[in-house]
């Protein structure tokens, strides 16, 4: 797969020539679809990555060092934003999804060129018959996401704690969150339930519903969402997150 990006200027013709990319590996994630994926890399920290390099770069040598690097960046492509115009201006949830700013000043998955930055933590670097493959955790992407370029995170350029954060300043409000009996009984199935039970909790405290919904303390609608192999079943009531049930996938998502 190539992407052609064809960069234009806003008010002539752009003499730059187009330029064309193409992923160098595939992300695979618990998340199987857009919905209640965090909005920032990081919030959930539990959650499971795994990046499988393409060929040409599907060998050691393209990962030589990289082990000795604590995280990585990744710059990939938003693959499943349905097609769309430019937009000037986006609603960031964290302003309620209301108030509209300037794409640029926003981390919007609706980019002009449809890519995008995140920071993941490496925690090993696997050599497999197949190729390397970087066991990731803290992803905020899409399974089967295409990945365009791989990069250390180097901490004396990257971190700089005196930069300003605009409307995006300061911590995020987070909910409790409550498994009901049905939930907690299959989860207590699975035998990987502490990790599972550890991104349920971390991705609902986000409250992962549209910003103009967030902090609506009650709803008797349940939502659906899915992770892993299941359809996580839950709501918000009396201002906690409820696990209603984790269901088989493949049936509806959602449910009035």
């Amino acid at each position: 797969m190539t992407i052609r990006i064809d960069p234009r200027q806003q008010k002539q013709e752009s003499t730059l020539a187009p330029v064309e990319v193409s992923p160098v590996a595939v992300l695979y994630s618990p998340f199987r679809e857009r919905f209640g994926i965090p909005r920032q890399p990081g919030l959930v920290p539990d959650v499971p990555g795994r990046l499988v390099l393409l060929p040409p770069y599907d060998r050691a040598e393209a990962v030589a060092g990289l082990e000795d690097f604590s995280h990585v960046w990744l710059l990939f492509r938003f693959h499943a934003n349905p097609a769309s115009g430019p937009a000037l201006t986006v609603r960031p949830p964290r302003l309620g999804g209301n108030e509209r700013v300037g794409v640029f000043a926003s981390r919007s998955p609706y980019r002009p060129n449809s890519i995008g930055l995140s920071v993941a933590r490496l925690e090993a670097v696997e050599q497999t018959p197949q190729g390397p493959v970087l066991r990731l955790r803290g992803v905020d992407l899409l399974d089967g996401t295409p990945v365009l370029d791989v990069k250390p995170y180097v901490p004396y350029a990257d971190a700089l704690p005196e930069a300003r954060g605009g409307f995006a300043a300061g911590d995020i409000a987070r909910l409790p969150v409550r498994f009901l009996p049905d939930a907690d009984r299959r989860l207590r199935e699975r035998s990987d339930r502490d990790e599972v039970r550890a991104v349920i909790e971390a991705v609902l405290a986000l409250d992962p519903r549209p910003g103009y919904r967030q902090g609506v303390p009650d709803s008797d609608r349940s939502l659906g969402m899915r992770l892993y192999d299941f359809d996580l079943r839950w709501r918000v009531r009396q201002g906690v997150a409820e696990v209603l049930d984790l269901v088989s996938a493949g049936g509806v998502a959602e449910q009035g």
